[in-house]
């Protein structure tokens, strides 16, 4: 089950693919987050999700909204990817305990072990504001992304 629109989002720290802690409750008076769970870098869909992400930037990210990636891969690999497409938002590894805030945000798939392709949008006071999750080889329509945040940027 995931976490649902209007509950408060379970807080986390989670190493980025440079391998420094980035903690969710940090933004919060600060910016709104788009929290993007994937299952694994280099696989063909996620690379098209966030390859969109990289290339609309300007939609999803900016000073009121910060995009944070997440998925059970290392820092390591998440670094390779980072660099190899040019991602600039920071890719969080999930991968010890595995899959541990996947888990939390209720988009573990615990027979595969790799997190489905969660799509949480939290405001600044913490809250839930926008909620999905997608199987495995389903790939999100982030449209709706895009309306979530207007309708929180107002």
């Amino acid at each position: 089950m995931t976490i649902e629109v209007g509950t408060q989002a379970p807080d986390f720290t989670l190493p980025d693919s440079n391998k420094e802690k980035v903690t969710l409750s940090s933004f919060r008076g600060e910016k709104h987050v788009l929290l993007v769970f994937y299952p694994f870098a280099f696989s063909g869909i996620c690379t098209g999700e966030l390859c969109q992400v990289r290339d609309e930037i300007g939609d999803y990210q900016n000073d009121a909204v910060q995009v944070l990636g997440v998925s059970v891969d290392t820092p390591f690999s998440l670094k390779a990817w980072a660099e190899q497409e040019g991602y600039t938002f920071p890719l969080l590894s999930d991968f010890w305990p595995h899959g541990e805030v996947a888990k939390t945000y209720g988009v573990f798939n615990d027979t595969a072990g790799f997190a489905l392709r969660g799509t949480f949008l939290i405001d600044k006071e913490g809250v839930v504001r926008f909620a999905e999750a997608n199987a495995p080889g389903e790939a999100r329509d982030q449209a709706a992304w895009k309306k979530a945040l207007a309708e929180v940027l107002g």
